[in-house]
């Protein structure tokens, strides 16, 4: 079974400077994708178009890569000159009608990580097969400089950003509206600092933006969905309505109520397909792993049918579109709604969530009071991830204990990332209290 070395959970990412993330890297993938790309799609115009988000490292990684597509002979479209989310490159891809979308960014990590993620010719990420056929060619091919004829080119779009900000506030229906509510935009100086509250104006709400003054190494930063106190305390001193925090690259999202109080992505998730039952059937959700059992319990309440996927925004989509079923996500913050956008979108996702509320009129906390949520808690252990936990004696003896002790009380679940040289450990039950005790146990045994 091929296992990948380059991809991992979501595109490519590293540290910038380290054996992936640097400029002769980025040239061969680049070379090897355009390769790959123009064999594959046919009937697409021959090009491909690149975005960003706001990290120090993000315009040199683009110019590699750029520069890569080009040498193999595909025509490059750059966005508009200002950092746009990784979203926007899936809106782009279809509305041009190209091959793919490749965005350098690094999500939610800290300026020093980088890397690329990919979207194909329909706007969805790249199939595992794909990138394995990328990777072979990364390695196999030297890029070919003696046809100066069958170089691509560079061009530029315009107005780029105009489009997406439309394209965000399409989601949202046409006969609400977001006047009266006041709400504060955390943007995690990252790539939808320009966009995100413009959207939100746009549609009648009265903003407050923080997060919005990237200077290359603030993205993340005590800022973002990962990092809300800041959110919370700008939005009680301005006793604002709701909080919406979005990560470095605009695909996740988290929202606060006029208390502070944090709602994640599985309690999101919720809040929109308890508004779309009022006027359409939901087949069914899919989660993953990592989704809150009591999602998952108040789904079967509801009639509705649930699955589980892997970690992971492609994962999710893959089911999706293998079952027919349009809405998904992960308590991260990706949610995906298949009748709004082809990938997770921040922006679009904060909008199902405001016009559920909007036409509720009620607040989330109301909203979600039938939604029994298990205490859950996860933890990150230091783990070389090119090694499988399991064949360290300790930690799967205390992973079988735990697990036996919490059979019908919880459950416990440990994997490796995708994104971070860790592990992490996830113990979900009825009580904080058999949860804490769990991950006590674990940790000592570390």
């Amino acid at each position: 079974m091929y296992k990948n070395k380059y991809f991992g959970t979501d595109g490519i990412r590293g540290l910038v400077g380290g054996s992936l993330i640097n400029i002769e890297f980025a040239f061969r993938l680049g070379f090897a994708a355009g390769i790959v790309f123009a064999d594959r799609y046919n009937n697409c115009n021959k090009a491909v178009v690149i975005t960003k988000d706001t990290r120090s490292s993000s315009s040199m990684l683009e110019s590699a890569i750029q520069t890569g597509f080009l040498a193999s002979g595909l025509d490059v479209f750059v966005a508009d000159s200002h950092p746009m989310p990784t979203s926007s490159a899936s809106f782009l891809v279809k509305s041009l009608n190209l091959l793919a979308g490749v965005v350098v960014s690094a999500s939610h990590n800290p300026y020093h990580y980088n890397g690329f993620k990919f979207f194909s010719y329909d706007g969805f990420k790249l199939s595992e097969e794909i990138e394995i056929e990328i990777e072979r060619r990364i390695d196999e091919c030297a890029p070919n400089f003696n046809q100066a004829n069958k170089f691509g080119q560079l061009r530029f779009l315009k107005n780029s950003v105009n489009q997406y900000i439309r394209f965000c506030q399409a989601s949202f229906p046409d006969n609400l509206s977001l006047r009266g509510l006041k709400i504060v935009v955390d943007a995690a100086n990252g790539s939808a600092y320009r966009i995100a509250p413009v959207v939100f104006e746009n549609l009648g709400a009265e903003v407050h933006s923080i997060g919005v003054s990237p200077d290359g190494f603030n993205i993340n930063d005590g800022v973002g969905s990962l990092s809300t106190q800041l959110l919370s305390d700008t939005v009680i001193k301005n006793k604002a309505d709701l909080g919406i925090a979005l990560d470095g690259d605009s695909d996740r999202v988290k929202i606060l109520d006029s208390k502070g109080t944090e709602f994640a992505g599985d309690e999101l998730l919720y809040a929109i397909i308890k508004d779309r039952l009022l006027f359409n059937r939901v087949e069914g959700v899919v989660g993953t792993c990592m989704t809150n059992y009591g999602f998952e319990l108040q789904m079967r309440k509801l009639g509705i049918g649930f699955a589980r996927a892997n970690v992971g925004d492609r994962s999710i989509t893959e089911q999706l579109n293998k079952r027919g079923w349009l809405y998904g996500g992960e308590n991260s913050g990706h949610i995906i709604c298949l009748d709004c956008h082809n990938t997770g979108d921040g922006i679009i996702a904060a909008l199902q969530v405001l016009a559920a509320i909007v036409r509720s009129q009620e607040n989330l906390s109301n909203m979600l009071s039938d939604l029994c949520m298990y205490s859950q808690k996860i933890i990150n252990i230091p783990w070389d991830t090119t090694l499988d936990w399991e064949d360290k004696s300790s930690l799967k003896s205390i992973f079988e204990v735990v697990q036996k002790e919490l059979d019908g009380r919880g459950r416990i679940l440990i994997r490796k990332s995708g994104t971070e040289p860790v592990l992490r450990v996830m113990v979900e039950a009825e009580k904080m209290s058999i949860v804490e005790e769990s991950i006590s146990k674990i940790i000592t045994c570390i």
